[in-house]
């Protein structure tokens, strides 16, 4: 499938290139309460993304790392942009060569980015040396030398990377163009042309060859400590040395030898001092001026980026080929209300540890769009509620996922509400803290999202928890919002289906205990007994211990 694509619409409205004095990192992207895309922090850490992420991720540049990371922690809702990215991933396992290209291409920038960060957010002390290790042992970015090496590496792995995609075969599908041509595109900017070089520095600025008048003699900047000038001008120096050195002995033999040897003594020990200022300005009035301009470039963030998009692909691709069983490329559908139904589900998480895993369907539709989950503890509830989540997160990041079919409509929030004992310091108790947070999720939600609510109005009377969770169960489904209740309060289930509210799912169990299946009903068995029983910690567990206690 090759439909067409806008190639602005791939790119998020702040690259991951750091304009600051540091590169970016995870802690960059991860969910904030100060910022956060689909996914709130609590969200976030409830459903386990890291775990999610570690799991899917083969990525080999450290771009692409952050690529994918940003792409689960902050999903994205647009359907097309789904969609191209799918076909791109798709083209990657029926078109093997292009596979390897693309694998050996990204293997081969590896070595090149990293000193393209050295480049971009070194700090260089000074010295001759050109050691890349920190003197206190940290990870920082902290080097010997004045950025002379570093300067070369970094600059000819960009010029590289723009003509190793130059030579890759052309993809078929629209996504995977998009990113190559951003990286072959990157040839025509003025960053490139002074990454490339030849750079005149003039007056604090920087011209390219295009930019410097043909008729005026410029020198160009050339990296390194050992420069034609300065040389020149030091062979001058000693030359002059040696003729005064002459001139002395002449005229004053017994003398003139002391004097130019202590000349030459004086002068000798000069050569290092001149080389270091030699290099400490080019840092100061060179280097840095320019790396900063390369920090501030879009487009060198867009090549980069795409770069790290690749990567993305070829991770999702690589996940996909090490999951056995029934996996599927959900349909990415356009609706006015979020959608998710999915047959065979298995938790992405689970699937290699216990390849055994009870598959369910997830169905969260116009007529399920408030579904409510009843059963005891240990049974399956919460693992259901996980998979839920990580289903729709890995479908909307272009990711196959472990079921037989799927499609989905994507979310813009996606929210999960679980217990909470509060906080001291909030003097509103765990009542008031679990409603301030259902308040929060509400307030923010729209028939786009999806919300996992594990138990509602805890901490106050049977009656009040009844009144509060019907007014606010109802007010999700007014909304649109795709919504899961995990509760043990059937009486809650009962009235709610009286007005016609809600599917309702409960734990399966036969005789040996769950089956982790969820089946139709509500259910009105706690089966505590079993789990106290399990744990060591039944009646009969007590009454033992107490009577050797006596």
């Amino acid at each position: 499938m090759n439909k067409s694509i806008k190639s602005n619409a791939v790119w998020r409205d702040t690259l991951i290139l750091s304009s600051s004095h540091q590169p970016a990192d995870i802690e960059d992207i991860r969910p904030t309460d100060g910022d956060q895309g689909a996914l709130d922090p609590q969200t976030y850490d409830a459903v386990e993304a890291d775990a999610l992420f570690d799991a899917i991720n083969y990525t080999q540049t450290q771009i692409g790392h952050l690529i994918l990371y940003r792409s689960l922690a902050r999903p994205i809702s647009d359907t097309n942009i789904l969609q191209q990215k799918q076909d791109a991933v798709r083209e990657l396992e029926s078109n093997p060569e292009l596979t390897r290209d693309l694998q050996k291409f990204v293997k081969k920038m590896i070595p090149g980015e990293k000193s393209l960060y050295h480049l971009l957010y070194g700090e260089f002390f000074g010295g001759l040396s050109t050691s890349d290790e920190p003197r206190d042992g940290s990870k920082k970015l902290e080097f010997g030398g004045c950025g002379y090496r570093q300067y070369v590496d970094g600059t000819e792995f960009v010029v590289e990377l723009v003509e190793e995609a130059k030579l890759l075969p052309p993809p078929k599908t629209a996504y995977l163009n998009t990113l190559l041509n951003a990286i072959r595109d990157f040839s025509h900017s003025r960053t490139y042309a002074l990454m490339h070089g030849p750079v005149y520095p003039s007056g604090g600025k920087f011209k390219i060859k295009q930019e410097k008048p043909k008729f005026l003699p410029m020198l160009s900047f050339q990296p390194s400590i050992f420069k034609l000038l300065p040389i020149l001008m030091f062979m001058i120096a000693m030359g002059g040395i040696v003729g005064i050195f002459t001139i002395f002995q002449s005229m004053l033999p017994e003398l003139g030898s002391y004097i130019g040897y202590g000349i030459l003594v004086l002068t000798v020990p000069a050569i290092p001092v001149v080389l270091y200022a030699t290099g400490v300005s080019d840092r100061d009035s060179v280097i840095y001026p320019l790396r900063k301009q390369f920090r501030q470039s879009p487009e060198l963030a867009k090549a980069l980026e795409a770069l790290g998009m690749i990567d993305e692909l070829l991770s999702l691709h690589q996940y996909d080929q090490s999951i056995g069983g029934a996996k599927v490329y959900p349909d990415i559908l356009e609706n006015k209300h979020h959608l998710l139904k999915v047959t065979n589900a298995k938790n992405p998480l689970l699937i290699r540890s216990d390849p055994d895993f009870v598959p369910n369907d997830i169905i969260l539709d116009s007529a399920g769009r408030l579904s409510i989950i009843t059963g005891p503890n240990s049974g399956g509830k919460t693992a259901y509620c996980k998979t839920v989540v990580q289903i729709q997160l890995l479908g909307q990041i272009g990711c196959c996922i472990p079921a037989s079919t799927a499609e989905l409509v994507p979310v813009e929030r996606i929210y999960y509400q679980v217990p909470d004992p509060g906080r001291l310091d909030a003097g509103i108790g765990r009542f008031g803290h679990e409603l301030k947070r259902t308040r929060e999720i509400f307030f923010n939600s729209t028939p786009h999202s999806l919300v996992i609510l594990d138990e509602l109005s805890e901490g106050t009377t049977f009656e009040e928890r009844m009144s509060l969770s019907e007014y606010i169960l109802t007010g999700f489904h007014k909304l649109g919002a795709s919504t899961l209740l995990v509760t043990h309060n059937h009486e809650l289930c009962e009235r709610l289906q009286s007005d016609g509210l809600g599917r309702y799912l409960q734990v399966e169990f036969a005789s040996q205990g769950s089956t982790h299946r969820l089946i139709p009903g509500i259910s009105r068995v706690s089966h505590a007994d079993r789990v106290a029983t399990e744990i060591g910690f039944s009646k009969e567990d007590v009454e033992n211990h107490l009577s050797t206690r006596e």
